[in-house]
């Protein structure tokens, strides 16, 4: 392509004539994939800025480089824009031939449920003919072929380039708050949005409740012109979300148990054979599932009311969420005979972790087991709240290790010894090992119990434990094989 078609929607005004017709093999904003021909695009990022690699980027033979600081006296054209990252969205979007507007689009965000929702609305569209796919946490699945995912919402490079590469008709996206406020969508427009709740989380990036919101909002004016929002309407952020749209007339179905909502949650049971009873203009239907939890529940309705807008029967929709099969790491169960029920899960809010326990305790849990941690260098805030939540409504909760990140293995043992003084009324306990907390969870639990996990899913460890085993599912597998006698215990048996 050449220079000029590629920044069409980038740079306002005309370019240089002597710089518009530069022929670009390729785009990045990362200097160590630079190859001859290619456009460098200078983006400031949180821990290294790419204005600071642009000779680097000449040297490996980059034709033309975008930025948004003065810089004068380079080998090549430099032409400077007021936000880097949106442009390089626009600059994608040109490269790789518009590929949200050739596909049907549907953004899910929230704080909980993106994913297990995306892999429901998979279910049903691919049971029923619409060939899918997805991108988010877990991994990207794009023609079939799945692809390792290292974050939510991919770069913006890398995104377009998935998107382009999809031969299927449509396209799930779990969009984080992360991802709209770096601008990772610039360009990309949605047929369907998907607002599921939110929580506190992400505040050591977003700041307040408030900007997390708004970064949240950001999804929702990408909506193509006849494009829906889909929003949990028993949220209170949801309801902010409702006036915003109403304001801006854009079309909107809500779900809730409001009777002013246009899918009316009637009744629900969200422990044995959990059902929804939903009532849309006295058409009431009901979604049962494999799996319990209100917030599976909500998460079904969600998806239920994206799938209904497609040429799928009610019935057929149906019965895609009545045999939905699950995803890894989200409320993964394991039952050892005569022994505990083990759940292994992704939750890491307040919120959630009182979904899981709560849902152990509907399910006649005899005594409930947690075993979490805190990712280090993140939301600090929100540390107190996921131990108060556990110390009441767990019997035994014990804090250990997650990934450390940037944060030190003192620093992060201190930390947990202080809530555990804090909030813990004999009933908790600091286990730093993560397989050795496991491992105690699992001797202690009898018949009847509940142990639940939280906080990794189907993550790998980033650091060796006691025990053989890279992640939470290993770790339990393991267990479960190994004769549970040989075990020491923290706990009375």
């Amino acid at each position: 392509m050449i220079l000029k078609d590629i920044l069409k929607e980038a740079i306002n005004g005309n370019l240089p004539k002597d710089v518009e017709h530069i022929s670009i093999t390729g785009v990045t904003d990362n200097s160590k994939e630079i190859k001859k021909g290619f456009l460098f695009v200078a983006v400031t990022g949180y821990t290294s800025d790419g204005h600071n690699y642009i000779k680097d980027a000449i040297r490996l033979g980059a034709s033309a480089v975008i930025g948004n600081r003065d810089i004068k006296g380079l080998d090549v054209p430099y032409l400077r824009v007021e936000n880097s990252r949106k442009a390089l969205g626009l600059i994608a979007k040109r490269f790789y031939g518009d590929p949200s507007n050739q596909k049907i689009m549907i953004g899910i965000t929230g704080t909980n449920g993106k994913t297990t929702t995306s892999y429901m609305l998979q279910q049903i569209l691919e049971e029923n003919g619409v060939t899918c796919s997805v991108i988010g946490t877990i991994q990207h699945i794009i023609n079939g072929i799945k692809v390792d995912s290292h974050n939510t919402t991919p770069g913006t490079m890398e995104l377009n380039s998935l998107l382009a590469a999809s031969q299927d008709m449509v396209v799930i996206m779990e969009v984080s708050s992360h991802g709209l406020a770096q601008y990772r969508l610039e360009g990309i427009e949605f047929d369907f949005c998907v607002f599921t709740n939110l929580y506190h989380d992400h505040l050591d990036f977003h700041g307040t409740m408030e900007d997390y919101f708004l970064a949240k909002l950001l999804l929702f004016e990408k909506l193509k012109p006849n494009g829906l929002a889909i929003i949990n309407g028993d949220d209170f952020w949801g309801e902010r979300l409702q006036e915003y749209l109403r304001e801006k007339s854009v079309s909107a179905f809500v779900f809730g148990k409001s009777n002013r909502c246009d899918l009316t949650i009637t009744n629900y049971n969200a422990a044995i054979n959990p059902f929804i009873l939903l009532n849309e203009n006295h058409d009431f239907v009901k979604i049962e599932l494999p799996l319990p939890g209100l917030h599976n529940l909500y998460n079904a309705t969600a998806a239920y009311s994206v799938a209904k807008m497609f040429p799928i029967s009610k019935e057929e929709i149906l019965t895609s969420l009545k045999r939905f099969s699950g995803v890894p790491g989200r409320f993964e169960m394991y039952k050892k005979e005569f022994g505990p029920t083990i759940v292994i899960d992704y939750a890491h809010t307040a919120d959630a972790i009182q979904h899981m326990l709560q849902t152990a305790k509907e399910c006649g849990a005899k005594k409930i087991y947690h075993i979490f941690g805190f990712r280090g260098g993140r939301d600090t805030t929100k540390r107190a709240e996921m131990v108060k939540v556990s110390s009441e409504h767990s019997d035994v909760s014990i804090l250990t290790m997650d990934d450390l990140n940037s944060e030190g293995l003192e620093e992060m043992e201190s930390a947990l010894n202080k809530l555990q003084n804090d909030y813990f009324a004999g009933n908790g306990k600091v286990i730093p090992d993560r397989t050795l907390a496991i491992q105690e969870a699992l001797q202690a639990g009898k018949e009847g119990d509940w142990i639940i996990i939280t906080g990794k899913g189907i993550e790998r460890y980033e650091k060796n434990f006691g025990l053989p085993t890279i992640s939470d599912k290993e770790t339990v597998l393991y267990l479960q094989n190994k004769d549970q006698g040989d075990f020491i215990g923290y706990f009375d048996q």
